[in-house]
């Protein structure tokens, strides 16, 4: 793994065990949601880069130009780059499957990653996302279960463009799972309990010879 690439929280785990990406959210580092995980999956792989954008001290995964206005050449730069540290992570464990999850920030990476290669995913879960365009149509997403977490009182990621996206998942096929909780942008319990029954869901084939 090009370890260079981010700065990053690396711990192997069991060969027969799945790997985990976890991406952080703004403010956020490689150690944030680092608990959880090895709470949920304690014989998982775990990789988790710190963000390699900082906005006023803030780690983020790529820039924007105010809040919800993103940065478009910049993510499509920093997608690319993402794109090859995973590859890079799946080369790292061949043969173990790779389940990605973000929250806010890095949920937006996520599901721009997604919508490009969802080939490298196995499974996903979109923390508060919020994309404000309409991706083109991505037939790879068939059959990939899919996590959306959502805030009803959410002020940063308005509920209509949280539906636009799951609907736009749903049409490509995915198999999409959807929390809403009562709260805001912070991560609610019930989300937390719909990420761990997504990670300890039974495998569906995943392991690869």
């Amino acid at each position: 793994m090009a370890e260079s690439t981010y700065h990053s929280y690396l711990h192997e785990g069991r060969p027969d065990s799945p790997v985990v990406l976890a991406l952080h959210g703004t403010g956020g580092d490689e150690h944030q949601f680092v608990q959880l995980v090895r709470h949920a999956l304690p014989d998982a792989g775990l990789v988790a880069p710190r963000g390699d954008v900082l906005e006023y001290g803030a780690n983020r995964f790529f820039r924007r130009t105010g809040e919800g206005v993103y940065d478009m050449q910049d993510l499509a730069f920093r997608t690319e780059k993402m794109l090859g540290f995973v590859q890079d992570v799946r080369g790292r464990f061949p043969g173990r499957p790779l389940y990605a999850f973000g929250y806010s920030n890095g949920a937006n990476i996520l599901a721009a990653m997604l919508f490009k290669r969802p080939d490298l995913f196995d499974r996903a879960a979109l923390l508060h996302p919020l994309i404000p365009w309409v991706p083109d149509p991505q037939p790879g997403l068939a059959g990939l279960p899919i996590l959306v977490g959502i805030g009803l009182n959410d002020p940063i990621c308005p509920l209509p463009l949280s539906h636009r996206l799951i609907d736009w998942l749903v049409d490509q096929g995915a198999d999409v799972d959807v929390e809403a909780s009562p709260g805001g942008h912070q991560l609610h319990p019930a989300e937390i309990g719909g990420l761990m029954r997504l990670l300890r869901a039974a495998p569906q084939s995943e392991m690869q010879a």
